[in-house]
């Protein structure tokens, strides 16, 4: 029997040109991962960079951003003349125009006022007389407290607890819950009731209404010393 021829065959060695390309190859993909392991580390330092800067110009404008929204106090007028005490504007006869707007600027409501204001000492009576431009009328009566420190109290029947004034230089501001009647229901509606005194005759009112911290509108007034 024929037995088939077999060969002895040898692993192939590599020859000396594939050992060179595979060092090539090699010092390649080490000159890569190089390359990419500092282009992450510039990467990163760039986005710290960006995050430091970030932080330290929110820094700087966070004190001008809260002071942009800071609310004003009366003690921001304690300079301003001439000096606003209730017990001699509101003393006498006078007449007031104003509008109601909504919570977009249109007006909704026009109205003049009547007042009556007598005092003894510390204690005042305010007599408000409303007639509206679609022929309604209201009245309301405030009674008046001063204290200390340029403090007042109202109290009226359609005002909830006690209405807080404080006065200071030509300005006073009020804070109070007021009952609006709207479609035949009451509404407990907040105002922010600011009043600025022009001269010896003139005085300006501005008042928010807001209700859960929502702005609703605003009533503006213009309130004249009428001659004795």
């Amino acid at each position: 029997m024929t037995r088939p021829r077999t060969e002895s065959i040898a692993p192939t060695a590599p020859t000396a040109w594939s050992t060179a390309g595979l060092g090539r190859r090699h010092l390649a993909l080490g000159r890569q991962a190089a390359a990419s392991s500092v282009s992450r580390q510039a990467a990163a330092s760039a986005v710290s960079r960006l995050v430091a800067a970030a932080a330290l110009t929110l820094g700087l404008a966070a004190p001008l951003l809260l002071a942009g929204c800071a609310s004003p106090t009366p003690a921001d007028y304690a300079s301003q003349t001439p000096t606003l005490d209730l017990r001699e504007y509101f003393n006498g006869k006078l007449l007031a125009h104003g509008i109601v707007t909504d919570r977009s600027g249109k007006v909704t409501q026009r109205f003049t006022v009547v007042l009556t204001g007598t005092w003894q000492g510390d204690q005042g009576t305010l007599d408000e007389q409303f007639s509206y431009a679609d022929g309604r009328r209201e009245q309301r009566v405030w009674r008046l407290s001063r204290g200390a420190d340029g403090r007042y109290i109202g109290r009226a029947d359609d005002v909830v607890g006690d209405a807080l004034g404080q006065a200071s230089g030509n300005a006073l501001n009020w804070r109070y819950t007021l009952r609006v009647p709207v479609n035949g229901r009451q509404w407990e509606v907040e105002f922010d009731d600011w009043m600025f005194l022009v001269d010896n005759q003139v005085m300006l009112n501005r008042a928010v209404m807001s209700k859960f911290g929502i702005r609703l509108g605003e009533v503006l007034l213009s309130f004249q010393r009428l001659p004795a």
